[in-house]
């Protein structure tokens, strides 16, 4: 059975890195993104089960992604 996956956009990376730290040794598969524009591209492409969004990210804005 595959794993759910989450992506977690955050631009903080060690909030990012604990967050996948924790949701991995939850058993999820999880992708990192750092901004708006990243994030688009890999939702686009790996298509997760859930997305963890932060709103104050740089270069497209959390709330316009």
């Amino acid at each position: 059975m595959a794993k759910t996956s989450i992506l977690i956009v955050e631009d903080d990376r060690s909030l990012a890195r604990v967050l996948e730290y924790n949701l991995t040794n939850a058993g999820y598969k999880t992708y990192l993104s750092t901004d708006g524009q990243d994030a688009l591209n890999t939702a686009r492409l790996k298509l997760p089960d859930l997305i963890v969004l932060d709103l104050m990210i740089p270069v497209i804005d959390g709330l316009e992604v």
